[in-house]
Order: structure tokens, then C-alpha cells, then sequence
């Protein structure tokens, strides 16, 4: 069984949809069930609402294809235009995708609620990062000079939870902790230390040399920042919004605004020990490549013993589709 993933990959620095599929791909070329050239494929993996226009046109062509949308979202606290895009991706699911993956239920909950109809084949399989980039070192106790926080962000959307970045340069205490943040920003700060955005390695390089993971962004499917952080050892302090705390699970606290923020990270690095001591509970990228093959040979299966014809795309669908 052949898997080809239908996406642009990009090198360097990128969105975290980008990184997590890089990494299973990876997964898929060592266990020799990847193909380069999508005709060659059995399976055709995609993702959310990119590259449509492809994979309709191999739909079409190959009808016979298992076709696995990875769901991302929903979009719709981007107001008009998300929820346009989530009904489009909702389209797209029902039209094409013999299988469905969810990254978090928090995911599959919400797209239900904004009108996503229940796939036959679905599967909530989180992300997770490269481990051969991202992983834990022994953590040593906490310094007796600052303690090092640490943030990331590729984008800089205010949703990334900038509002939080900037109450903590102004409400931080400085004189105890030290603040990095690697990425994009939306204006300057006074008291963070910036860094641009940087290479896979020389990021988890950084995280290792940190304490405590910031992450305040707001509507997150399942955060690949937040993954790479928690398996490269760090604990967390993250956002009680979306999927974080399912992803978060026994590695950190949640906080819910600037009323308890400042609280949280006092409270995480004076008990920093205990959650260090907490085995990393995250299914890694081995056992995500399994989950996806499991319901890779489910629908297979189905088709093979004559109780599932997979899908195939008409007139009406074009229309549907606005193609």
C-alpha cells in the first residue's frame, strides 16, 4: 500500500501544517510505503482546502484512489471569510474523502457543530514533530538566576495570543524570569528578546535551553508548536482555549487570561521539578504514521470485501465545488 501526500512542501522555517507532514512523510519513505508520483499512489493524503483543484483532477482520473482529507480548523473565528472557507472544507470532505482525520477532538466537535456531516471513516490522530529534531534531554533543576521563558510563533496573527505576549512585557517580572520569543510579531516589545524564525534544529536547539513554553495562541486544531516544545522536554504554560489543553494533557498548566497568567508561570516554575519528572504522554511520529495506516487498511479493507466503494465526483459535484 502506497501513500502519496498531496502538498507543497516548503523548506525551512514554515507553518506548522507543513512541519508535521514533513515529518510523517519521513515516517512513510523509511517504511517504504511512499510515493513520490501520485499515480503511483493507492492512498492520496490531503490536506485541508489546499491544492483542491489537484486533487479533484486525480479523483477524477483515478476514481478507484482512497482519498484521506486531513481536517484542519474550523475557521470561522476568522469571521466571514472562515466560515466561507469552512463550508468549502465541509464540501470537500463530503465530495471526496473516503476518510477523514481530525487532529484533535476539540476539532471534529467544533466542525460537527458548524455543519460538517460525520464521514464513515474518520480517525482524531494528533501531530507530532520529528523526533530526530525534537526530543528531551535529562532537565536539570532550575537555575538559581532567571528562569528562561520561551515562546514561538511562525505567524503573527493577533490570535496567536499577542494580547497575552505583550500583558507579560508589561507585567513580567523581570528581575526573575527571562523572555525569548522566536518568530514573527505584530509590533515591538519592550522587555521580550526577538529572534527571527529559524530552522527546525537550531529552534528545538532553543527550546532545550529553556525552561517554561509560553503558549497563549487562541484557536489552535492541534499546535505543532506546542508538540515541539512538549517533546523537547519543556513544561508548559498554555491557554485554556481550543484544543490546547487536550494536547497540553499532564505537562503544564492552563490559564485562562491576564487575571491568572502571571500566576501560572509562578506556580509552574516553583513546581517545575514535578513535571519534569512526568513522562512525555504524546503518542510520537512512529506510532502517528500507525494510526494513519490503520485507517489506511480499514477503508482498503472495506473496498476490497465489497463494503465500501469509494468516491467519486459528477457534474453536480463541479458545481458544488465551484470549479
Amino acid at each position: 500500500m502506497k501513500v502519496h501526500i498531496l502538498v507543497d512542501f516548503k523548506c525551512g522555517p514554515w507553518g506548522g501544517g507543513n512541519q508535521f507532514l514533513k515529518a510523517l512523510k519521513s515516517q512513510f519513505v523509511i517504511h517504504g510505503c511512499y510515493a513520490d508520483d501520485p499515480n503511483q499512489a493507492e492512498i492520496i493524503l490531503f490536506n485541508s482546502h489546499h491544492k483542491i483543484k489537484n486533487v479533484i483532477k486525480l479523483k477524477r482520473k483515478y476514481p478507484e484512489k482512497i482519498f484521506i482529507h486531513r481536517v484542519d480548523g474550523p475557521m470561522s473565528y476568522r469571521g466571514k471569510s472562515g466560515e466561507k472557507l469552512d463550508k468549502y472544507i465541509f464540501n470537500i470532505n463530503s465530495i471526496i474523502a473516503d476518510g477523514t482525520v481530525f487532529q484533535s477532538e476539540w476539532s471534529r466537535q467544533e466542525s460537527y457543530k458548524k455543519g460538517m456531516r460525520e464521514n464513515r471513516f474518520e480517525a482524531i490522530i494528533h501531530n507530532a514533530p520529528d523526533p530526530d529534531i525534537f526530543f528531551s534531554q535529562q532537565k536539570k533543576p532550575l537555575p538559581e538566576n532567571k528562569i528562561k521563558l520561551i515562546a514561538t510563533s511562525w505567524s503573527n496573527d493577533p490570535k496567536k495570543g499577542f494580547d497575552i505576549y505583550h500583558y507579560l512585557d508589561n507585567n513580567l517580572d523581570f528581575d526573575k524570569y527571562i523572555f525569548n520569543f522566536i518568530g514573527k510579531i505584530d509590533k515591538p516589545f519592550e522587555n521580550l528578546n526577538i529572534f527571527e524564525p529559524m530552522p527546525s534544529s537550531e529552534l528545538a536547539e532553543q527550546l532545550r535551553n529553556h525552561d517554561i513554553f509560553i503558549f497563549a495562541s487562541e484557536t489552535e486544531a492541534c499546535s505543532n508548536s506546542l508538540l515541539e516544545a512538549i517533546h523537547c522536554g519543556l513544561s508548559v504554560v498554555a491557554r485554556n482555549t481550543s484544543s490546547n489543553p487536550e494536547i497540553l494533557f499532564n505537562r503544564g498548566e492552563v490559564f485562562n487570561g491576564e487575571k491568572d497568567i502571571l500566576k501560572k508561570i509562578d506556580y509552574v516554575a516553583k513546581n517545575i521539578n514535578n513535571y519534569n519528572e512526568m513522562l512525555v504522554s504524546h503518542n510520537g511520529i512512529k506510532k502517528v504514521e500507525q494510526l494513519y495506516n490503520d485507517l489506511c487498511t480499514n477503508i482498503c479493507k472495506a473496498v476490497k470485501e465489497g463494503q465500501y466503494n469509494s468516491k467519486s465526483i459528477n457534474y453536480f459535484d463541479y458545481i458544488r465545488l465551484k470549479i
